[in-house]
């Protein structure tokens, strides 16, 4: 058995990298090509928490396992993830665990390269502007998915702790300087938003948080963040002003999801406003964008296809590589 840390995977496994492989599982998943159970969900209510098992099989791959990740959002008051997981990967020919990895940078890679796989898909080539609203546990590596796929000139930083929000930006404009953006601090949604090419959302947040009228036309929108009936991080603006939405499990996100969930239910939209899954754009099988106007929104709530598959390509590269810890029980 192998035993994979952070800088483990950091190490044979790049942002790019796990873009293509999230584009590989979108395309496996939409293609009937996995067994993705709907996860399950047990909420630890003194602590506003939940932990999540997610289970899935790759036969493709040869490849199954479990994610188990909790969402502690007061976390990040104690300078702890306020996302942390493990990954266990079980070889599909065996049923033997091969390998244990770091799942919360796992989790934070692999969801970053979700919405970076989506924006790479949808949104228009000439973008220049980008907004982040969120700067928890998963805003690292959203930042640098979206920077990744895009040669962006601003990126806008937005979290209702302007102090730490600054803190964040400090950080990332060190940890992403080869990217040549500038990262800036912003003091509202609105501003971060207004002209913005591409909008990630990626917090916990169960009211909208940003006005979808402001919104400008072609613009790309990654809602990542709402995981839970009760949480919504769009607004109905947004979802009625969409060209497109695409989701990475229309399944999932129609299950879990207030974004749509609560839109749904007052009537405020119905579903023929949605597109389907992403993995169909991969494939071919439905369009991405077709005019340089089209406002494209992309939801997603995770699934257990991305993690096995971006576990199973870092546990061949770190068996090629000779990294990671050996051990056995």
């Amino acid at each position: 058995m192998l035993l994979l840390s952070k800088k483990d995977i950091q190490r044979v496994f790049t942002m790019g990298d796990a873009v293509e492989t999230d584009k590989q599982a979108f395309h496996i998943y939409s293609g009937g090509g996995s067994v993705v159970p709907l996860r399950i969900n047990l909420g630890a209510p003194g602590y506003e928490g939940q932990t999540l098992f997610m289970p899935g099989y790759i036969e493709e791959l040869d490849s199954m396992g479990v994610k188990i990740v909790s969402v502690f959002p007061h976390n990040i008051q104690k300078g702890i993830p306020t996302v942390p997981a493990t990954m266990v990967l079980i070889d599909g020919t065996s049923g033997e665990v091969c390998c244990l990895l770091d799942g919360t940078y796992l989790t934070q890679l692999r969801t970053g390269a979700a919405a970076g796989a989506a924006t790479d898909l949808l949104a228009r080539r000439d973008a220049r502007i980008g907004a982040l609203i969120g700067t928890g546990g998963q805003a690292m590596t959203q930042l640098e998915a979206m920077l990744t796929v895009r040669d962006l000139r601003e990126v806008r930083i937005y979290s209702t702790n302007s102090e730490r929000t600054r803190s964040f930006v400090t950080q990332m404009q060190t940890e992403f300087e080869n990217f040549g953006t500038l990262l800036r601090p912003v003091e509202s949604s609105e501003e971060a938003v207004r002209d913005a090419d591409i909008i990630t959302a990626v917090t916990t947040s169960r009211q909208p948080v940003f006005d979808g009228r402001l919104v400008k036309a072609g613009a790309h929108i990654n809602g990542v963040g709402s995981y839970m009936p009760d949480m919504q991080e769009l607004d109905e603006f947004i979802i009625r002003r969409a060209d497109k939405i695409f989701f990475d499990s229309q399944e999932a996100v129609l299950a879990e999801s207030g974004d749509f969930i609560i839109p749904l239910a007052s009537g405020t939209i119905s579903s023929d406003k949605f597109s389907g899954e992403i993995g169909k754009v991969v494939s071919n099988n439905l369009p991405g964008r077709e005019t340089p106007e089209e406002i494209t929104l992309f939801k997603t709530v995770g699934m257990a296809v991305l993690d096995i598959a971006t576990a199973y390509r870092i546990y061949q590269r770190a068996l090629k590589e000779q990294i990671g810890q050996s051990f056995s029980f």
